[in-house]
């Protein structure tokens, strides 16, 4: 499929192309229906809205509030005050799509009840026609120009509610065009090169703007909520932009070793490309594990999240190589492609600072390890104050209107006043239990609404504030105490009681999802690298990641720490839902890294069978990679902070610090670490679990040879000049064995494998130190050199059509490092 992509990267292009248009097209002209379904199914709060639903049908539409104020000494009922907010309620009221408004003027005894005791606040309600999402903005916005046009000196006009709550949002796509931003930097850096930058961001925006639209469409005949495109845009640009960003990598690496850019993308699309389906399929099934939950909300962010991940993942494996074919070598700066025409391919060696940290994790393991654990430890701690809720109007920013109208009412009205409950009763004499609720500790109000088709909704406001720990208390005082004595068959609802639901059903639910995740990693990494260690080791390492995660999520969003300079608004509880999606997110994102680091560690174990050059090794040729697209994903997730969602904030900032550590704490240092530590462990396997296993290859299988075939070994000749001579080879490699001092080494052990860790020639150096070892043909291939006394070295190498000269330098009994 790559050479097809590559070779008719036009039509490749003009497909996808006219994919985007047309769907963009559609998405317009359908618009959106998005549905924010929290209640669960047998719950009391989920009963309660039902029979309100019956009994009220014509409630159905979202309420908004509007707020006002007067100095002190001032009242809201002087002429002064009245002769400016009448004549604007009168406007709001006449307006198109504005089906009720009830202010404190337009009747004295019920009007009594919209104005503060002491005479300072009032409010009136805005009842629209439609639900919030429904409501054009155009519309909301009159509201909002007509009520605050109302304001004068001495007289503050604040609005509140959710129809109100979405045009103070940032414009849609402020956010992904931030992240987006900071990653061209950061690939930038990474590549130098401006088209090779490009390739990961094209790739994104594809793959999230194809699963965005898609997700408009599927709104019109299933459920989704409102949050499910911020979350699916959030994962899409992170694994889109990662994907591109190994494909890429691996691409140009294959052209500066001297590949051909058709067949370098080929053979980048063969293993990278592999290990991104791999990748891809982890995460979709880790957002799958979702629906172990049972919850109707969760079901619309599965179908949003995987969309845009499966499109991202199609994207990189189609539209990616016919970009590459597009630009050819030009995927490399002009520097690399002057340097490549003038020195020739680089080396198959690793060099530089990783090559250096991986030598130090393999000498000190034991302190590296220990100081990574309470590190994460330390960050976990705030996690155990964790507590389940949900974010309202009282967390926006003290300078949005929302926020401003939320404190108003609640210094007029009482903390509780901005999240009343309702106890809906079918049947039975409610006056008894109205007084019973009134005498209820941590109840201010209670009001009870006239009957309709038999059932009665009683308004109770409580004490405390909708977030606090007193309010969820009430409502299992209600539940189980209040409402059983009184004889009355009760319900309680509300939205506060609705969001207490939600956070108790996810916290009895969340160990079930945990283990499922769990499990299919461990299933998935076992069957991978044939190891029982390793998946069990990466288990762990997950469990770590989230704990440290959650306890930075914890310590920003409950504590409050740095909340107001993120501009992310008022510490509150963790959105309920927030950890299911989080969970799934890392743990799909902590398989892509551990598959990328292991594999190359399983690899070189493979050839080798030595496990401390394999995590060295690994660790240094995978470790600048991980990080540069962990980098690339924590500026993705940060910039969410602005999407002016408080729930798209909190995913952002936990995942930004989960990849953070992930990345930077636990691939690069606790996970090679450990492995050091287990040495050959690492790679155990019961014969009898091994012979069950089914095979699931992330890299490509290497072709058997043709039993026809017989591999050439090299036939090594003095020509008396000290030089071996090659006799009717074609494709070789030679050169000359030596100590540090540059004299030669007699009798070393050379030997040519291939990727997959098959013999194909071996050879004994001569007493100048030269050798000469065949391979079958053109293509890349570990050479491996041993020699007593002296440390071992092993090579990737990449072998042409031409004899390859290439000189080894052996240290006599030190620690050999990934030069």
């Amino acid at each position: 499929m790559a050479r097809w992509c590559y070779a008719h990267r036009l039509v490749v292009l003009v497909l996808w192309v006219g994919a985007l248009f047309g769907l963009g097209v559609a998405g317009t002209s359908a618009g959106t229906e998005y549905s924010n379904v929290f209640s669960l199914p047998d719950t009391d709060s989920t009963h309660a809205y039902d029979l309100m639903t019956k009994a009220f049908p014509e409630r159905s539409g979202d309420t908004d509030t509007v707020v006002w104020r007067v100095d002190e000494g001032a009242s809201v009922r002087d002429e002064g005050v009245r002769s400016r907010i009448e004549p604007a309620l009168k406007d709001i009221a006449g307006m198109k799509g504005v089906g009720e408004v009830v202010g404190p003027y337009a009747s004295k005894e019920a009007g009594a009840a919209q104005i503060s005791e002491n005479g300072r606040i009032a409010y009136a309600q805005v009842t629209f026609t439609e639900q919030a999402n429904s409501v054009p903005k155009d519309l909301v916005q009159g509201v909002v120009d007509a009520a605050q046009n109302a304001e004068r000196d001495g007289l503050q006009v604040e609005l509140g509610g959710q129809a109100i709550t979405r045009i103070q949002e940032p414009p849609t796509g402020t956010s992904e065009l931030v992240g987006i931003a900071a990653a061209a930097v950061v690939l930038f850096l990474a590549f130098g090169s401006l088209f090779a930058m490009v390739l990961p961001i094209v790739i994104a925006v594809f793959g999230v703007g194809l699963g965005m639209l898609s997700t408009m469409l599927l709104s019109h005949v299933t459920d989704i909520p409102e949050v499910a495109p911020l979350l699916g845009s959030l994962i899409g640009l992170g694994v889109g932009i990662d994907y591109a960003l190994f494909i890429v990598t691996r691409h140009r690496r294959g052209i500066l070793r001297g590949m051909e850019p058709r067949e370098a993308a080929v053979q980048a699309l063969n293993t990278s490309g592999r290990a991104v389906l791999f990748a891809g399929g982890t995460v979709c099934i880790a957002l799958a594990g979702m629906l172990v939950m049972n919850m109707r909300f969760l079901d619309g962010v599965v179908i949003a999240a995987s969309l845009t991940v499966i499109l991202s993942v199609l994207a990189a494996i189609t539209l990616l190589p016919a970009l590459l074919g597009l630009l050819g070598p030009r995927v490399l700066s002009r520097r690399q492609r002057r340097r490549l025409a003038a020195t020739g391919p680089e080396p198959a060696e690793s060099s530089g600072l990783a090559a250096r940290w991986s030598t130090y994790v393999q000498k000190r393991p034991r302190s590296i390890a220990a100081l990574a654990f309470v590190v994460m430890a330390f960050l976990a701690l705030p996690l155990l104050s964790l507590r389940l809720g949900a974010t309202d109007q009282g967390n926006h920013q003290e300078s949005t209107t929302t926020r401003q109208a939320y404190d108003m009412l609640a210094e007029g009205f009482g903390p509780g006043f901005n999240g009343p409950l309702q106890v809906v009763a079918e049947q039975g004499d409610t006056a008894g239990l109205v007084e019973s609720i009134r005498a209820t500790e941590g109840v201010a109000q209670v009001a009870a609404a006239p009957p309709s088709e038999g059932i009665s909704v009683i308004n109770v406001v409580p004490t405390t504030s909708p977030q606090s720990e007193e309010t969820d208390q009430l409502i299992d005082r209600l539940r189980g105490e209040v409402i059983p004595e009184a004889g009355v068959e009760a319900h309680v609802g509300g939205v506060t009681a609705i969001f207490k639901d939600f956070a108790a059903v996810t916290g009895d639910r969340l160990p079930y999802f945990v283990g499922a995740i769990i499990a299919l990693g461990f299933l998935l990494l076992l069957i991978a690298f044939r190891s029982l260690v390793v998946p069990l080791t990466a288990a762990l390492m997950n469990l770590i990641a989230a704990a440290a995660s959650f306890g930075v999520l914890v310590a920003v969003f409950q504590w409050g720490w740095g909340t107001e300079i993120l501009g992310v608004g008022k510490e509150g509880p963790i959105t309920a839902f927030l950890p299911v999606i989080m969970l799934s997110l890392l743990f799909g994102l902590s398989m892509d890294y551990q598959v990328f680091l292991v594999s190359r560690m399983h690899e070189e174990w493979v050839h080798t069978k030595d496990n401390a050059r394999a995590v060295r090794v690994g660790l240094a040729e995978t470790s600048r990679v991980i990080n540069c697209a962990a980098l690339i994903m924590i500026c993705v997730f940060s910039a969410f902070v602005l999407s002016g969602d408080m729930e798209g904030a909190m995913a952002g900032i936990g995942l930004a610090a989960a990849v953070a550590l992930d990345a930077f704490i636990l691939r690069t240092a606790l996970v090679p670490a450990a492995m050091h530590l287990l040495g050959r462990a690492n790679w155990w396997l019961p014969a009898g679990l091994e012979k069950r296993l089914p095979h699931l290859a992330v890299e490509p299988r290497e072709p058997e040879p043709a039993p026809s075939e017989t591999v050439p070994h090299a036939r090594v000749e003095s020509n008396g000049s000290g030089m071996a001579s090659v006799s009717d080879i074609a494709s070789v490699v030679h050169g000359f064995i030596r100590t540090t001092e540059g004299e030669p080494v007699a009798g070393a052990t050379l030997t040519l494998l291939s990727k997959g860790g098959r013999q194909l020639d071996r050879v004994t150096s001569l007493a100048d130190g030269s050798y000469i070892v065949a391979a079958p043909s053109a293509g890349a291939y570990l050479l491996a050199a041993t020699a007593p006394g002296h440390a071992s070295r092993a090579r990737h190498i990449v072998v042409a059509d031409e004899p390859l000269l290439y000189d080894v330098e052996l240290a006599p009994g030190e620690v050999d490092a990934v030069n």
